[in-house]
C-alpha cells in the first residue's frame, strides 16, 4: 500500500476515532509530551532566546524522532502503518474536545447561567471571563473556535500529509510548546520567543487552508472574503488573522475588539466590521462550520499527499 493511502485511511480513522471517543480524560499522549517539556525547562531554564531555543529544539526533534522510528518500525506491514497513523491523527486533533466545550458554554448561555459559562470558559481559552458578559462570552468562543479549528485539526492535517506520523507528531509538538511557553509573560517573554516564532511558520499553511475552507464552507463566502481581505492583516496574531476574519465574515458576525488575557487587556482590530455582534446562537454555528471545515481539511490533504506523491514515484 503507497503512503497516500496509508495517509487517507488512517488520518480518515483518526478523525473518526476523535469523534467517537474525543480525548481520554486520563493518560493523553498530548499531555504527556506536556510534561516532558516541562522537565526539559525546568533543565534550561534561562531569561534568554538561545536557551528558549535549545528548549523548543530538544522538545520538537524528540517528537518527529519518535513519531519517525515507530513509522520506519512498521512499515513493512500496510495494516501497521495505517494503524500508527490513525492512533498519531488522534491523538493529535482535537476537533470533538474543541465543539464539547464550546457547546457546553453555549448550552449554560442558552440557559441564561452566566455564572457557569464563566465558570467553563478558561477549559477553552485563556480569557479573563469574569469581566465578559454573555455576549462577551460566545465572542470568545465564537473566536476560539476559529483559531482552534487550524490549531487542532487542519494544522494536523496539513502537516501530517507533508511528514506522514513525524509531521503530526512535530506540529502537534510545537502547538503545545507555544501554548506552555509562547506567551508574554515576564517569565517566558525571551524564552519562549523560539516555540512561539516556530509555531507561527508551522501554523502558517493550516491557517490559511482554514481561511479558504471556512470561505468556501460558510454561508456567506463573500462576506469571508471580504473580512479576510480587509481585516486579517490587522490582527497582531499572523495566523489567527486569516482564520478569525473568514469565520467573522463567513458567519455575518464582529470579532476582536478589548479582551483580557490574564489581568493584561489588549484592544485587537475588530474584524468584519459591517456585521452583528455575536450573540449565543453564533457558538452552534462556529461549531457547525469547524466541523465542516475540518472533514473538507482531510479530503484536501489526501488528495495532495496522492498527487505529490504519485509525482515523486
Amino acid at each position: 500500500m503507497g503512503a497516500g493511502r496509508v495517509f487517507a485511511y488512517g488520518a480518515a480513522a483518526g478523525l473518526i476515532g476523535d469523534l467517537l471517543l474525543g480525548d481520554p480524560r486520563r493518560g493523553h499522549p498530548v499531555a504527556a509530551f506536556g510534561r516532558a517539556a516541562g522537565a526539559v525547562e525546568r533543565v534550561v531554564w534561562r531569561n534568554h532566546r538561545g536557551w528558549g531555543a535549545l528548549h523548543a529544539g530538544v522538545c520538537a526533534s524528540g517528537a518527529v524522532a519518535l513519531g519517525a522510528v515507530a513509522q520506519r518500525a512498521v512499515r513493512s506491514s500496510a495494516v501497521a502503518s495505517v494503524a500508527l497513523t490513525g492512533a498519531a491523527t488522534w491523538a493529535v486533533v482535537g476537533g470533538t474536545s474543541l465543539a464539547r466545550e464550546a457547546r457546553t458554554i453555549g448550552r449554560a448561555l442558552e440557559a441564561g447561567d452566566v455564572e457557569a459559562a464563566r465558570a467553563r470558559l478558561p477549559h477553552l481559552c485563556g480569557r479573563d471571563p469574569q469581566a465578559l458578559d454573555a455576549d462577551g462570552i460566545a465572542r470568545a468562543v465564537v473566536e476560539s473556535v476559529a483559531e482552534n479549528t487550524s490549531d487542532a485539526v487542519v494544522g494536523a492535517l496539513v502537516w501530517g500529509a507533508l511528514g506522514g506520523v513525524p509531521g503530526l507528531l512535530g506540529f502537534r509538538a510545537v502547538n503545545t510548546l507555544d501554548a506552555m511557553v509562547g506567551h508574554k509573560s515576564a517569565r517566558y517573554r525571551r524564552f519562549g520567543w523560539a516555540s512561539a516564532r516556530l509555531d507561527d511558520v508551522m501554523g502558517w499553511p493550516g491557517a490559511r487552508l482554514t481561511a479558504v475552507l471556512a470561505t468556501l464552507a460558510g454561508p456567506d463566502p463573500r462576506g469571508a472574503v471580504r473580512a479576510w481581505r480587509a481585516d486579517a492583516a490587522q490582527h497582531p496574531s499572523p495566523n489567527a488573522g486569516p482564520v478569525e476574519a473568514s469565520f467573522a465574515g463567513a458567519l455575518g458576525v464582529r470579532l476582536g475588539g478589548t479582551l483580557s488575557y490574564g489581568g493584561r487587556v489588549e484592544h485587537r482590530p475588530v474584524l468584519n466590521e459591517a456585521g452583528r455582534g455575536v450573540g449565543v446562537r453564533d457558538v452552534e454555528r462556529a461549531v457547525r462550520l469547524s466541523r465542516r471545515v475540518g472533514w473538507l481539511a482531510l479530503g484536501v490533504c489526501v488528495a495532495a499527499r496522492h498527487i505529490t506523491k504519485g509525482r515523486t514515484s
